[in-house]
């Protein structure tokens, strides 16, 4: 199964450059969803723009897989990316703003998504989770009765990528997925979340 990583935007909110290459622990922060993916057996496509040219070029140092988009928006980058790569297949589409996404998340939203039958699934956070801010709060609905915010992870059917798609709404319960990386104190928060851990693992 492939995933598309988004990784055109410009990250202007957090204001420390292009925010997929952000210092995260050590390393930049989209090799920590580039490893989620890659660790739950997915092959990996960043999807890059012109907003993002440093991004291109630690990809193309780091010999991984990118698409430069043109840059029109984050769903627009995602049709324009299936549509030239001719993906047919149900496929992910993620932010790279999700750091402690982790392999065992992948793999509990592509076992859903087989599970059900429906050509698209979604992914949702509960907003109670959201307590320490990162939260894509501007959009909430309701899932199974719970006030939810998107996390950014999406399976989408490639061969329907220019239609409208009936989906799967998965609401998962784990405060780290709650947390996107868009403000100076949303990256404290995973730092305090994920680099400690680490350093417990001897992982740095």
């Amino acid at each position: 199964m492939l995933a598309l990583i988004l990784a055109g935007g410009e990250g202007s909110r957090l204001g420390l450059g292009e925010k997929p290459l952000v210092t995260l622990c050590g390393r930049p922060m989209i090799t920590f969803v580039i490893d989620a993916y890659t660790a739950a057996g997915l092959e990996i496509m960043v999807v890059a723009s012109h907003r993002t040219p440093m991004t291109i070029n630690y990809l193309r140092v780091q010999r991984i897989p990118f698409y430069r988009a043109q840059g029109r928006g984050y769903i627009e980058d995602i049709v324009e990316a299936a549509t030239e790569m001719d993906v047919a297949a149900p496929f992910f589409t993620s932010v790279a703003d999700i750091p402690c996404l982790g392999p065992e998340h992948v793999q509990q939203i592509r076992e859903t998504y087989v599970s059900q039958n429906k050509p698209a699934l979604s992914t949702w956070v509960p907003t109670d989770l959201c307590s320490n801010g990162g939260c894509r709060a501007d959009y909430i609905e309701t899932i199974d009765g719970t006030p939810a915010v998107p996390i950014g992870v999406n399976i989408l059917l490639g061969e329907r990528i220019r239609e409208p798609q009936e989906e799967h709404r998965l609401l998962l319960h784990d405060p780290h997925l709650a947390l996107n990386v868009n403000t100076p104190e949303d990256l404290n928060e995973a730092k305090r979340v994920l680099c400690r851990s680490r350093e417990e693992k001897g992982l740095d």
